[in-house]
């Protein structure tokens, strides 16, 4: 139940999100490593077992851990108790993790989204539940909630477009409109709450938890001038802008 394990879960399994905490100061790594890793277990509950059944179970099993500890119980798992300590420690709202762990009940099921609406609320409560979480246990003041929320926002649109090929051939219908057209509608919203997050600046601490959102804006801008590359499963940046865009990030704060 170590820092360590919950790091290598998250190079394993979240490769972004592992270059990005790396690119954090070790003291904003030893809080974001336990989140990260819960965030993996959490969204992948989903995909390791075809039985809808045992996937409300691994949730139920995280509702238990976030639930039990205030109280400073922790069950025996990698990643509960670094979690648990963490809970604690930066005394993060159990509301706030559970709204993640209850949105990715839609994950266990085929259906499609309901509407754009629906979408919008399963980005809300995971991607940007996950960087509100990050940003609180860095320190960052409750007045900050709806731009980081905004930033987490973006960088989960522009994660989730570049996963709808793979989501497609689990036989997922991703998108709740998968026209060039609603692409680019869907990605314009997303740099608009980029920018409006932008606009805020976070205490020095607390800023690391923006990083995972180094590629959203020129993923984002790549989805509004070429849509077809989301269908396509073309989404990215070379390598070289890549790292470039994660040394600045880290270097000036900004994303």
């Amino acid at each position: 139940m170590s820092l360590e394990a919950c790091a290598a879960l998250v190079e394993r399994g979240d490769p972004d999100r592992h270059a990005a905490a790396m690119a954090a100061p070790p003291a904003a790594r030893a809080r974001l490593w336990p989140l990260y890793a819960f965030n993996l277990e959490v969204a992948r509950a989903p995909w390791v077992t075809r039985e809808p059944m045992i996937a409300e179970m691994r949730l139920q099993f995280w509702r238990d851990v976030v639930e039990e500890a205030p109280a400073g119980r922790s069950r025996a798992h990698e990643v509960a108790g670094p979690l648990a300590g963490l809970i604690r420690e930066a005394a993060l709202p159990v509301p706030l993790l559970e709204a993640m762990i209850e949105a990715r009940r839609h994950d266990i099921w085929a259906e499609p989204f309901a509407d754009e609406a629906a979408f919008t609320a399963h980005l809300e409560a995971t991607a940007a539940g996950l960087m509100w979480a990050s940003a609180l246990a860095l320190g960052a003041p409750a007045a900050a909630e709806t731009a980081v929320r905004a930033v987490g926002w973006a960088a989960g649109l522009a994660a989730w477009l570049q996963a709808v090929p793979e989501l497609e051939a689990r036989g997922r219908q991703p998108l709740p409109d998968g026209r060039p057209e609603a692409v680019v509608a869907l990605a314009r919203a997303g740099l608009s709450r980029l920018e409006s997050g932008r606009r805020v600046r976070l205490p020095r601490d607390a800023r690391p938890a923006l990083l995972p959102a180094w590629q959203a804006g020129a993923l984002l801008r790549l989805a509004v001038d070429e849509p077809g590359r989301v269908a396509a499963g073309r989404l990215q940046l070379s390598e070289f802008a890549r790292r470039g865009r994660l040394l600045r990030a880290a270097f000036t704060g900004r994303i």
